[in-house]
């Protein structure tokens, strides 16, 4: 027989997951597949993450009734961090005489050198792997992984949609619709045990319109996905996200910021800050000082700002529904270095400034000199 492994955190499985292994057993005429969610995955620190046994769930819910398809606890019931070479060990001698595949995709593809005994892990499957979304970027990948390990890989044509389970898990814990991307039965498990929540997030929308908030929710998706590369767990990056204006329609009078004392000499456009670090401490119990120091200084930054601070600052100013001159090559320049974004982004937020006239907040200035100070080696 044809077996392939479709290994994965699967938090959760989405749609995708499932057209990719209807795929794989198309085009590799496959006999059976093998949905084997991690126990403990070694790429997924920091993740806002649902148990094993609700993640196992989730995948019999999303593969139910699909003919020649498996989902198996192996690596949940081993416990600890599950590495592919050990369960690709075990399952050669499970099937010794079958053909046995794993299954990837393109990024996992690219870092395969990377992984626990990737020559163990040869000797026991051949890697079948999918483009997902990025085409020729999989073909970059199939070509240097063939090179590097001598191995051809078992390609099957698939791409699909730009769909990830941090997007999924970012709306599930803003309140928003995420049905589209899971099935029917997955979704209503998901929102009946509340598996992706951070507690009171989900208020923060009655503050805001309605296009504040749509703000919000693209400023959470963006900090979600990139929020690994600046070393913060995704708790502190959705909630600092979903928080960063949550004063911005309050009056001085309001409850909210009973006890408040303003700084001097703030300029109105960048007080919200101030006080939505105010709101996010003492209206929704936040105690994380980096979710409030980025919710402080997202508006103006600072001088030697943190990672989560950096964070928000550039989500915030380069989320997608942005539409200023010269926001995609900060995007662009985002995607390859955060420093080196930060800065530039300080750079046109203040040139910006004095060619309109407005007033130029003292701690935009002192970030930027203190990010050129170090870029000049001082």
């Amino acid at each position: 027989m044809k077996i392939a492994i479709f290994g994965g955190s699967f938090n959760p499985v989405h749609n995708e997951h499932v057209n990719i292994v209807l795929a794989a057993k198309k085009m590799l005429r496959l006999d059976k597949v093998i949905v084997m969610p991690t126990g403990v995955s070694p790429h997924k620190s920091g993740k806002i993450t649902a148990s094993g046994e609700d993640r196992l769930a989730l995948c019999r819910l999303a593969f139910a009734g699909i003919e020649g398809v498996e989902v198996s606890g192996y690596e949940i019931q081993q416990g600890g961090i599950s590495y592919s070479a050990d369960t690709c060990r075990e399952f050669r001698l499970r099937y010794p005489d079958d053909e046995l595949y794993f299954i990837v995709g393109a990024d996992m593809l690219e870092n395969f050198s990377a992984w626990k005994d990737p020559r163990g892990i040869l000797s026991c499957v051949r890697l079948a792997a999918c483009a997902r979304e990025d085409y020729n970027g999989f073909l970059s990948a199939v070509e240097n992984f063939e090179r590097l390990f001598g191995e051809k890989v078992a390609a099957f044509n698939y791409v699909g949609a730009n769909v990830s389970s941090t997007k999924i898990r970012t709306l599930a814990v803003l309140g928003e619709d995420f049905g589209e991307y899971v099935c029917a039965d997955a979704a209503k498990y998901i929102g009946e045990r509340s598996l992706y929540s951070i507690p009171r997030i989900k208020d923060v929308k009655k503050y805001l319109t309605p296009r504040r908030w749509a703000h919000t929710v693209r400023v959470a998706l963006m900090s979600a996905e990139n929020c690994s590369r600046v070393r913060i767990s995704e708790q502190c990056a959705i909630t600092a996200a979903a928080l960063h204006d949550c004063a911005k329609y309050l009056s001085p009078s309001a409850p909210e910021l009973e006890g408040f004392i303003p700084p001097q000499g703030v300029p109105q456009q960048v007080m919200h800050q101030y006080t939505g670090a105010y709101v996010a401490e003492h209206t929704f119990g936040v105690t994380d000082p980096d979710v409030l120091l980025a919710i402080r200084y997202h508006t103006s930054g600072r001088e030697n700002m943190t990672d989560a601070e950096k964070l928000l600052y550039l989500c915030d100013m380069l989320e997608e529904g942005r539409a200023f001159d010269g926001v995609t090559a900060l995007r662009n320049l985002f995607g390859v270095s955060v420093d080196e974004c930060l800065f530039a982004a300080l750079q046109h937020q203040i040139e910006y400034l004095k060619t309109t006239g407005g007033e130029i907040y003292p701690l935009t200035v002192s970030a930027y000199e203190y990010l050129k100070e170090r870029k000049n080696g001082k």
